[in-house]
């Protein structure tokens, strides 16, 4: 009797690799962050020398709880190693924000639909969600979006307690910028002048704070979207 072999999972770091390097807009973004990387180095004191950061963000902000300094000259050992491990966690934050855009990039061809014919569909069938729903569901059906969101709810919500109820909000507001950059940094920039030519004082954290949960959530479906690709499953030819 015949047998079918069960098709082999690729691993999921070469299809990291894949997505990260298989169409344009990823390739592109790979570029674009090499060469920002070279004028880090190059010119240290320009104005593009923090560049790379925004590139890769919001992961490449977890190194500011780093002991790093990339901007440390190059005297011995100790400094090397910093500036070597700061490039390579650049380097890999800029790997799977690629990944991310070839997630976004790659279209995966959808099951047949049955045709229409005026019957119901039988009990327990799935029906595929549309527009606003359709693109918010890599959001919150999986755990890396689900645990991406709880952090950015989590700093949002201190961020909110400090503006409005200890009246200073002082650096709070760093927290959802971090969490939800880059998109957050645009949240920021709208709520500036809000600011100050406001006399509500609550209008400007507000504005933010909507901003910022907008950012968080096109990047927790941007990360959803991602998850998805990894799990999804090859076709393989039976044997």
């Amino acid at each position: 009797m015949p047998t079918v072999s069960r098709p082999r999972r690729a691993p999921r770091l070469r299809r990291l690799l894949a997505l990260a390097s298989g169409n344009w807009l990823a390739r592109g973004y790979l570029a674009v962050f090499a060469v920002s990387l070279t004028v880090m180095f190059l010119l240290p004191g320009s104005a593009f020398a923090g560049s790379p950061v925004l590139l890769t963000a919001p992961l490449s902000f977890l190194c500011l709880f780093l002991p790093l300094d990339p901007g440390a000259r190059i005297e011995g050992a100790t400094e090397v190693t910093a500036v070597a491990v700061f490039t390579a966690w650049l380097a890999l934050c800029a790997l799977v924000n690629a990944a991310v855009l070839g997630a976004l990039a790659t279209r995966v061809a959808a099951p047949a639909e049955p045709r229409r014919t005026g019957r119901t569909a039988p009990a327990g069938t799935r029906t595929r969600p549309h527009g606003v729903r359709a693109l918010l569901a890599p959001a919150v059906d999986n755990w890396l979006a689900r645990g991406y969101l709880a952090v950015v709810a989590v700093s949002l919500g201190f961020f909110l307690y400090a503006a409005l109820v200890l009246r200073d909000a002082g650096f709070a507001g760093v927290w959802p910028l971090m969490t939800t950059a880059p998109c957050g940094i645009l949240a920021m920039a709208v709520s500036s002048p809000v600011a100050y030519y406001s006399s509500v004082t609550w209008l400007s954290p507000l504005v933010f704070s909507l901003g910022a949960a907008l950012s968080g959530l096109v990047n927790a479906a941007l990360l959803g979207l991602l998850a998805r690709r990894l799990r999804a499953r090859e076709p393989h030819p039976a044997t």
